[in-house]
Order: structure tokens, then sequence, then C-alpha cells
């Protein structure tokens, strides 16, 4: 992988992991562009650690509240709401890893999330905060993120349009979606660390040292701006401008799929 790469890369995964567009698409849509086939997921998870930093950074009174007072009742939920994502990945993980790399389900999922959003953004959001979540409410926005999992669902699509079912007020939607990434992202980093311990998985030989650190750099700086730019569309309800975008793009891609054959083969 060259940097120039690694870094647009990392540019994408950085502004659409908090825009609901998901990132994971677009990932390996521009991967397919690129002709990178080498540990593309592995390089994903390492993205997704750097976006982590993001949230850490924009929302470092939230955690920091979480760490010096771990047994409260958010953590409860977030703990809740990550059960689900966890089960789905266990049970159909060899699945989405088949998947992952190919670009043959991209268009129909763009075209799921756009239908999502669209759903989201007719929701006018209630007046329920974080602390005033009931477990069921977590469960459900931890089985949107779970479903998120296949490539071209957005996440944070999946998981604002949740809160939002559940009657949460915009501002909490959002901080509640971004929190609950945090335990999903680390658990993806264990199993990766886990593979490069025992040798399953050697980023640096497969991608390269350099274009590993920029990509990293470009997707932390991008995440954190995307982070402060969505925060204040959810406020204002702007959904339906993203459904609309994954709704061109997702039929481009079925197009391009059935005729074309330039991008999804």
């Amino acid at each position: 992988m060259q940097i120039i790469e690694a870094i647009i890369l990392g540019l994408i995964q950085g502004l659409t992991e908090f825009l609901p567009v998901s990132s994971s698409g677009h990932l390996v849509l521009f991967q397919n562009l690129f002709g990178i086939h080498e540990a593309t997921q592995e390089f994903t998870i390492l993205l997704h650690v750097a976006t982590l930093i993001a949230v850490f950074i924009y929302y470092w009174k939230d955690i920091l509240a979480l760490i010096l007072n771990p047994f409260q009742r958010t953590t409860l939920l977030l703990i809740t709401g990550t059960i689900p994502t966890v089960i789905l990945a266990l049970l159909f993980n060899d699945t989405f890893n088949g998947i992952f790399g190919t670009g043959k389900f991209l268009g129909f999922n763009f075209i799921f999330t756009g239908i999502i959003l669209l759903y989201a953004d007719s929701r006018k959001g209630g007046k329920k905060k974080i602390k005033n979540m009931s477990i069921f409410d977590s469960l459900v926005v931890g089985t949107m993120q779970g479903i998120a999992i296949l490539p071209a669902v957005s996440r944070s699509g999946m998981t604002i349009s949740a809160c939002l079912s559940r009657n949460m007020d915009r501002e909490n939607a959002a901080r509640f979606s971004f929190l609950l990434s945090i335990p999903a992202i680390l658990g993806g980093m264990v199993l990766t660390i886990k593979d490069m311990i025992t040798g399953e998985v050697v980023l640096t030989e497969a991608l390269g040292i350099m274009p590993m650190i920029f990509g990293f750099i470009a997707a932390a700086i991008s995440g954190y701006f995307a982070i402060r730019f969505m925060v204040n569309i959810i406020k204002k309800g702007k959904l339906k401008w993203f459904s609309v975008y994954v709704f061109i793009l997702g039929a481009v891609l079925i197009v391009d799929q059935f005729v074309l054959h330039m991008i999804v083969r």
C-alpha cells in the first residue's frame, strides 16, 4: 500500500465513521478502486482505533466521568448495548469476513442505510436522556449496531436511528451512539491484536509502517472534525441529505455491478 492511498483511506474512515454513510462500505469501495487486497480488514480495524481517539478527545468529559465513577447507570447501558453486537459478531463472524472484502452487497446495503436514515429523519426526537434510558432501549440500539457490522450499513446511522426511535433527544442520541462505539472498536482491536500475536496477521509486512502511521493520523484528525460536524447536523435534524447520498451511491453501484462492471467485480 502506498502512503497516499493510506492517507486517503484514513480520511475516508475518519469522515465516514461518524457520518451516517458507512465507513466500512466506503473503505471496501475505495480498496476495490485502488486494487488493495492485503490485510484490508485488519487495516480497517487500525483506522477504527484512530477514530476511537477522536471520540476520546471530543467526549473526554463523559469518558472521564465513567472512569472516575464506573459503577453508574451509563456504564451498565453501554455494557448491555454492547452485548447484542458481540453476539451477532460471534454468530456471523465467518459470514461477515467472507463478504467484507467484496463489493457485491455494497449497493443494496447503502440503500438499506438510506431507508433507515429517512425513518430517523422523520422522527422529531423525544426528551429522553441517557440517564432515562431503559435496559431494553440499550439492547435495541446495540442490536442495530450489530447489524452495522455488514459493510455499507452505517453504524452511526443505525444507532442514532435506534436512539431516536426510543424517544431520545437528538443530542443524547448522538452522545450514546458515539460512546457505544468505544467498546465495539476496542473489541475489534483486541481480536486483531490476538491474531497479530499468534502470527495470523502481520500488518507491518502486509502494509508497511509508514502507510499505517499516516493512515492512522489522517483518520484520527478527520474523525474529530466529523464528530463535531455530525453532532450539529443531528441537532438540526437533517439526516435526509445523507439518505439521498447513499441512495444515489447505492443505485450507481447496483448498476455497475450488473451492467458496467467497472467498480464492483
